[in-house]
């Protein structure tokens, strides 16, 4: 799965790309901040088994907050975020937003799953797969896997009941750890590599020229 460090950097890329003009070292710290909280479901997983990338993995975590800053910010006589951040607190709450979704949430979905509509829907949908073009079988894709009932059982996993994700924090689920490898992933794969260096990169390379050009 993605570590922690692997969705802050992903969550620094899309602020150095979206934040534009209101790019500052504060803001694109709250960015990927905010972004690192939700693996801390890995701790309310110890307490309530089977919530780790449930309690605040799924959409609603996103959802109901970019609701109510629409409603704030369009529909509202006297807008709370505008009176008191301007159009700075806008976008960077709608890019903090941005890196939930897609930094983390969306990322882990693609990566072993998450229970996206927890709780009002207790499942683990798991988006691992590939999208490809054969000459043989046109567009392929195997991210969502449909059989005649609906969603196969190899997308939607199971439930917080029967399903554990084995972390350096709770590697065990129900059993004794003692003697079990602690792991505790920077980066699983080549590619996450450099998708963690190329994002801590552009976050540095920015902030310096802003401040240089302040």
């Amino acid at each position: 799965m993605p570590s922690t460090i692997v969705h802050v950097a992903f969550a620094g890329l899309l602020g150095v790309a979206l934040l534009g003009d209101e790019f500052e070292t504060r803001a694109i710290l709250t960015v990927m901040g905010c972004t690192a909280l939700l693996d801390l479901d890995t701790v309310i997983g110890i307490v309530v088994p089977g919530t780790h990338r449930a309690a605040l993995h799924n959409v609603w975590i996103v959802l109901v907050p970019a609701v109510l800053l629409y409603w704030d910010w369009t529909l509202r006589d006297e807008s709370f975020v505008r009176t008191r951040w301007g159009t700075y607190g806008y976008r960077v709450a709608w890019v903090t937003a941005a890196g939930l979704f897609f930094g983390h949430i969306l990322f882990d979905a693609f990566f072993n799953g998450v229970n996206l509509f927890w709780p009002l829907h207790n499942r683990f949908y798991d988006l691992s797969g590939s999208l490809l073009v054969t000459d043989q079988r046109g567009l392929v894709q195997t991210f969502v896997e449909l059989e005649s009932g609906g969603v196969a059982e190899s997308t939607a996993r199971g439930t917080t009941e029967n399903t554990h994700y084995r972390t350096g924090f709770d590697p065990t689920r129900g059993e004794p750890a003692a003697g079990i490898e602690r792991i505790f992933p920077i980066a699983a794969t080549g590619e996450r590599f450099v998708l963690a260096v190329a994002g801590y990169t552009a976050v540095i390379a920015r902030i310096v020229e802003d401040r240089r050009s302040s």
